[in-house]
């Protein structure tokens, strides 16, 4: 009796590309057919707090995706609907006898694929789950670890220590390995299957601004090997060194398509390291050269078993913390209207380019939560969430909890400043001036402080204060004093409940380069900024 034919389905949902993808390999190998899906549900983008910034860079991703899969002789069926109702029906139609897809580690899609798996066996059909949008199988992490999560980046990086490198990437999907395989296209398929438009989406697309950021495969390699380009920067990656120009996206920048899986993350560790050996003649890289990557791996590692991981309540990582409510405040925060120039300008900038640097990250965080307005890292993270290219759900959670002192990181002592850091970071003002053009017109003495301009200075900018641009929503020497008194008394609780000292070092590389230029004071940040040690201008943000 012969074998009956192996017809596949991959799915696709991150990992949006056909290089390293095991799972896509593993499915086309000796099938009779294949095809590639992404399911879409029409309902969920209108209803999502999701920003048209992350859609269209989707969409672009999914385009890319098509034309390369046109190249194999293949296309791209996206399929209006959910999960659970399109597969029964795919299963049937196709004769399906294998479904193929990246293994999703985060909690949601973990229990959606244990669904779907199960909806798989009563339909006869087999799975193949496959790891490669983290460097390591996350499990194993753990298993290292005694069981338990590493709950410091210095006990995770003394965990990967122990273990063998990540596996090397795997090749392209090319045609020597589809062989005989086809895909079964019909003349109505772009009628049928075809990439969405942002306005089928319910988008309106008026006013949206350029593409800064354009989504797919090919563009996420170009932009690695252009990276990679940088040997001198590689050579030198010890003593990184921050700019102004830094502020602003690059084109060797690479996070969105690390969170979208246009990009292996797997083959840009083991890019920079055969990059780094080459240019330092045999030596080892520092852990640092794959700093951005590693805190992914972090971040990945400690939330996947934890459906909690992006609240406070019920999430045994997170301090609990009595914040605040103040809608009108945040509202403010979100839309680049607190008249703190240098806090504004990096909101604005993150709502146009869906992108901002990870020191004006810091800064809108600790603005947010416990540096000024004393509002739940929650909230910040549900507008990056919304705005950001590359939040994702672990790393998003994450780093909210991290810079806001609920997890991971307890310097809680150590505060931005929105005057003084934005000052040492960009001196000229010319940030603020790009994405605030009513304050374009502002002496550089006054362009983070405009509120201290005199009346003839403003008028001669044509911008008065209180009219033209929001006055100050706090005063920051005041409310970051009494903020510091009030987690130091959160910290002081948890210290004699647990009849422990607090921690100096979690481990968190932050410490090294905050130490110093962020007092409490307006004035503070006159130590001058100190590069972090991972995710400096040439890294992948």
């Amino acid at each position: 009796m012969s074998r009956p034919r192996k017809n596949t389905v991959h799915w696709f949902r991150k990992g949006l590309r056909l290089h390293d993808n095991p799972a896509l390999r593993e499915g086309i190998q000796d099938s009779f057919s294949y095809r590639c899906i992404y399911i879409l549900d029409p309902w969920f983008a209108g209803a999502s707090q999701v920003g048209i910034n992350k859609w269209r860079f989707l969409l672009e991703c999914l385009e890319d995706l098509d034309k390369s899969l046109r190249q194999l002789g293949s296309r791209l069926f996206v399929i209006r609907g959910q999960p659970t109702e399109v597969f029964p029906k795919v299963f049937k139609e196709w004769n399906i006898t294998h479904l193929s897809f990246e293994e999703d580690p985060e909690p949601f899609g973990k229990d959606r694929d244990a669904s779907i798996c199960s909806l798989a066996t009563d339909c006869g059909v087999k799975t193949i789950i496959r790891t490669s949008h983290t460097l390591y199988k996350l499990e194993d992490v753990i298993k290292m670890n005694n069981s338990t999560h590493p709950l410091t980046y210095k006990r995770f990086l003394s965990v990967l220590a122990q273990m063998k490198p990540p596996p090397m990437p795997e090749e392209t999907i090319k045609p020597d390995l589809i062989g005989h395989s086809v895909t079964p296209v019909t003349l109505d398929h772009d009628e049928k299957y075809g990439v969405l438009k942002l306005e089928e989406l319910g988008f309106d697309i008026d006013g949206v601004h350029p593409v800064i950021f354009r989504g797919g495969e090919s563009e996420a390699l170009t932009r690695l090997y252009r990276h990679l380009e940088r040997k001198a920067w590689v050579a030198s990656f010890e003593k990184p060194k921050m700019s102004p120009q830094s502020l602003f996206p690059s084109q060797t920048g690479l996070s969105p398509y690390l969170r979208f899986g246009c990009l292996s993350p797997r083959l840009f560790y083991w890019k920079l390291r055969e990059l780094y050996k080459k240019v330092k003649k045999g030596n080892e890289p520092p852990l640092a050269l794959h700093g951005q990557l590693l805190w992914r791996e972090f971040f990945y590692t400690v939330a996947t078993n934890n459906p909690n991981f992006d609240t406070m309540i019920g999430n045994p990582m997170c301090v609990q913390i009595p914040w605040d409510r103040n809608p009108e405040a945040l509202a403010k925060w979100a839309e680049g209207q607190t008249g703190f120039p240098w806090i504004d300008a990096i909101m604005v900038q993150l709502r146009q380019e869906g992108w901002i640097h990870h020191l004006a990250r810091h800064s809108v965080a600790c603005f947010l939560t416990r540096g000024d307005l004393w509002i739940s890292w929650e909230e910040g993270m549900k507008v990056f969430d919304e705005l950001l290219l590359d939040a994702d759900w672990s790393v998003n959670a994450g780093t909210w909890m991290w810079l806001s002192c609920s997890s991971f990181f307890q310097q809680f002592f150590h505060c931005y400043c929105p005057v003084g850091f934005g000052k040492r970071a960009d001196p000229s003002g010319n940030f603020v001036r790009h994405y605030l053009p009513v304050l374009k017109a502002f002496p550089t003495k006054y362009i983070y402080e405009p509120w201290l301009a005199p009346e003839s200075v403003q008028k001669a900018a044509r911008c008065i204060v209180g009219k033209d641009y929001p006055l100050p929503i706090v005063n920051h020497a005041v409310v970051s004093r009494t903020n510091l008194e009030r987690i130091r008394q959160v910290f002081k609780r948890l210290t004699v409940k647990a009849n422990l000292s607090i921690p100096r070092d979690l481990g968190s590389p932050i410490f090294k380069y905050t130490k110093g230029l962020t007092d409490v004071d307006v004035e503070a940040s006159q130590a001058g900024i100190k590069a972090h040690p991972h995710t400096e201008e040439g890294t992948a943000h």
